[in-house]
């Protein structure tokens, strides 16, 4: 062997050597990968906080667009397939020995090749997460602005443009948290504001339905034909926002330690249990007692429904807006990580500080100021749940399960499966459309910062 071709040899060697150590420096920096410390409670307030979100406030209205009998099958039928797929998901994290699958794009990877399972998933969990981080600015916005109003009335001229400006300021700072495992304060207290605010919702819904019931009409909410699927497939896509934990669950299961004997999927899988529980209590409740209270006139979030008492209502409403804080940034970490990823690992910038400020700083103001564009709280949870939120908690886990673990023909998993992955396709093309209809409707009177 020449002298230059052992030289380009040792050279092509030493730079895979620092390509590697590169992203071993990367992957003890990135938010992901940095603590792995988290405890299985950290896993129950973690998916609380990412499952019961906006959603939960919306589900009321969807019973007015798709009947309570419907719509109550719905949700039940979502609540137990999204379980299932959160199931797969926790087993899948680690189903090759002595590799952990830390992010959903990853697993895509092993599931459907390098290049083709990247580009599956990744896009899908991208769109995810920045609509998630979208419709909690507005709902932070609108919360605020509705507790004001009803605390101090004067308040309530002030356009909703500026309690969402208000928002996403507080967002910029708390985004520079390091990692997944710092925001466990805001993420815990984010869990329970949202049982709190549920429990407000369902109370003060209970007491206006006894006392003030007498008009109240129930039924479809449009009285058109058309108007009656369009509202239909909105609602559906609504209900599908209202499961889009597992967009995170993979990241959330990263930060948990494990060993051979003593994997992380069960930690993981004991958390999941308690968060699921504390999802049928809140959606149940409110989505019963809000539509049962207001009928077919439940605003597109239950809390604007509600005016009385006013100092209960106020302290609901600040509640969501804090635990919309939370939400933001558990829906935002894994696109923080993608970003500073990228920047690391293929433009090679230095993990610190500056980028990390730089990085998150424009990513906050991006989705802040389509958020502030279109606040459309109603629309957007059913465009966005059915377009990809359906994909990645109902059929997604399911394929690579199926793809991965090749279940017997008409087992209890490939039945299982195959029914979720049929469901979740229905949702996934039907439900955008209602919810493009109901922001274009909605468009029509609106005015641009208003």
């Amino acid at each position: 062997m020449s002298n230059s071709t052992q030289q380009d040899q040792r050279g092509n060697e030493q730079a895979g050597d620092r390509r590697t150590q590169q992203q071993i420096d990367a992957s003890n920096w990135l938010p992901i990968t940095a603590d792995r410390k988290a405890k299985w409670y950290y896993s129950a307030f973690h998916n609380v906080t990412a499952v019961v979100g906006a959603g939960v406030l919306g589900l009321p209205y969807a019973m007015s667009q798709i009947g309570w009998v419907p719509g109550m099958i719905v949700l039940i039928l979502s609540w137990l397939i999204t379980f299932y797929s959160f199931w797969q998901l926790i087993e899948l994290h680690e189903i090759v020995p002595g590799k952990r699958f830390d992010r959903y794009p990853e697993l895509g990877q092993h599931c459907f090749g390098p290049k083709l399972g990247y580009w599956i998933v990744m896009p899908q969990q991208l769109i995810v997460q920045v609509a998630s981080g979208i419709v909690y600015c507005v709902t932070g916005g609108k919360s605020l602005k509705k507790f004001f109003e009803l605390l101090w009335p004067v308040w309530g001229e002030y356009r909703t443009t500026y309690f969402i400006l208000f928002f996403i300021c507080l967002q910029f700072g708390i985004s520079q948290a390091p990692n997944f495992n710092s925001l466990k304060g805001v993420s815990l207290l984010a869990a329970l504001m949202s049982i709190g605010y549920a429990s407000i919702a369902f109370v003060a819904s209970t007491i206006q339905g006894v006392n003030h019931r007498e008009n109240v009409t129930y039924g479809i909410r449009s009285s058109t034909l058309a108007g009656q699927i369009f509202d239909l497939l909105n609602g559906c896509g609504t209900i599908a926002f209202a499961f889009a934990g597992h967009s995170v669950a993979l990241e959330i299961q990263a930060t948990i330690p494990s060993t051979p004997e003593k994997p992380s999927k069960h930690a993981m899988w004991k958390g999941v249990v308690v968060a699921y529980v504390v999802v049928a209590f809140c959606y149940l409740s409110v989505s019963l007692s809000g539509y049962w209270a207001y009928g077919s006139h439940v605003e597109d979030d239950v809390l604007i429904s509600l005016d009385k008492p006013a100092w209960l209502i106020a302290a609901a409403n600040f509640m969501v807006f804090i635990h919309v804080i939370g939400s933001y940034q558990i829906f935002s970490m894994p696109v923080f990580d993608q970003i500073e990823q990228y920047l690391v690992e293929n433009r090679g910038f230095t993990p610190g500080l500056p980028l990390r400020i730089i990085a998150r700083s424009l990513y906050v103001a991006a989705a802040g100021f389509v958020a502030m564009c279109i606040p459309f709280f109603g629309g957007l949870l059913g465009l966005f749940g059915g377009l990809v939120f359906a994909s990645t908690s109902f059929f997604m886990p399911c394929i690579m399960w199926i793809v991965t673990q090749k279940p017997k023909a008409f087992s209890f998993h490939w039945i299982s499966s195959w029914i979720s992955i049929v469901i979740g396709v229905l949702l996934a093309v039907l439900s955008p459309i209602g919810g493009a209809r109901t922001i274009i409707m909605a468009a029509k009177t609106y005015k641009l910062f208003s």
